[in-house]
This record gives structure tokens, sequence and C-alpha cells, in this order.
């Protein structure tokens, strides 16, 4: 939802530096690639140490190549090959449990009870994109849900962002409207699946 908004202006912002990057030899592969590292390390290094603020910046500048790898592929009219398709999405599985599992660490080291709910959102954060790819494999279209990966990223960094700038309930709110909408996705999905096998 989120993305079919946002997507097509961040696009035409990033499309020059993405031209420039195929000059110099990059390739989409590689900056999906580097792109994980930059948001896997910035996440285990910043969220642990309680610096969430700083840390959702530089997160949101590498979570970037997600659309810059796919900018880049379109321009150099090659598109998405099998591999970059199945590269990118196993990615995105790291990188999203990369965020919550750094938070839950700094949670941990913090002594907060908002463990269990961050431990919620992250096993339905990877049921949500499993169900899809079960179901397609069975040749069942699933890609519904009210949360799907997109807004499910920007709540998260959201959250632990505010809670970065100190602001009260931010991060539990966030957490727990995660979980929530993560808990109806799964169950959107379930439906959608078993619609299509009962037909």
């Amino acid at each position: 939802m989120i993305s079919s908004f946002l997507k097509p202006s961040v696009t035409r912002v990033i499309t020059p530096a993405a031209q420039g990057a195929l000059k110099v030899g990059l390739t989409p592969d590689a900056v999906t690639v580097l792109g994980a590292v930059g948001v896997i390390s910035s996440a285990l290094y910043f969220y642990p140490s309680g610096k969430y603020f700083l840390g959702t910046l530089v997160i949101c500048f590498f979570a970037l190549s997600d659309l810059f790898d796919g900018t880049m592929a379109r321009i150099s009219n090659k598109g998405a090959s099998a591999w970059g398709s199945f590269l990118d999405s196993t990615i995105d599985r790291i990188t999203d449990a990369s965020i919550l599992i750094g938070l839950i660490l700094g949670l941990v080291k913090a002594g907060d009870s908002l463990i269990p709910v961050v431990l919620l959102a992250l096993i339905t954060g990877a049921l949500i994109p499993y169900i899809r790819a079960k179901a397609e494999s069975l040749n069942i279209p699933c890609s519904g849900g009210i949360a799907e990966r997109t807004e499910r990223v920007v709540i998260a960094l959201t959250a632990i962002g505010l809670e970065g700038l100190r602001i009260p309930y931010a991060l539990a709110v966030g957490m727990w409207v995660l979980t929530v909408l993560g808990f109806i996705t799964v169950i959107q999905r379930v439906v959608i699946v078993r619609n299509a096998t009962k037909r």
C-alpha cells in the first residue's frame, strides 16, 4: 500500500545515481548485498547499544538499496533475473529480522518487558512471506493482507526512531501495532489460501 505511493517518487530521485552506479561497474546484485550488509550491521551495532534514533537513520539510508537495485536493473534493460529476484527476497527476510533482533538485544540489555511483543512481531514477520511463498508454490496468488513488508518496516523503524527521540510509549505502541497487524495479515493470507483450495 505505502510502496505504491512512495515508490514512483523515490525512483525518480534515485534514477540518476543508479545510472552513475552502473557506469562505474556496480551491478544490482552487488547493491543488494551492500545494502543488506549495511542494514544488518547497523541494526546489530546501534540498537543493542541503545542508539535507536541514529541507528534508524543509518538503516533508512541503507534500506534505499531495495529500490536502488531494482532501478538499476530496469534502466540497464536487463530487468530482474530469477537469481536477482531470489537474492532480493531472501535478503529482505534477513534484513527485516535483523532490525527486530537488534531491538530485542537492546531491550534485553535494558531489562524491558516489551521483549515478548517484539518476539511475536518477529514471528509474524517471518510467517507472512512464508505463507505467500508456500501458496505460490501451489500456484495460488497470495500477496494480500493489511500489512505487507513495506508497511511493517515503516511501522518498526518509525517506532524505534521515535523511541530514540524519547517520545513516550512510541516503541510500545508501535510494536503492539506491528504485532497485531502482522497477526491479522497472517490470518488474511491463510484465509486466501483456504478459499483458493476449496474452489
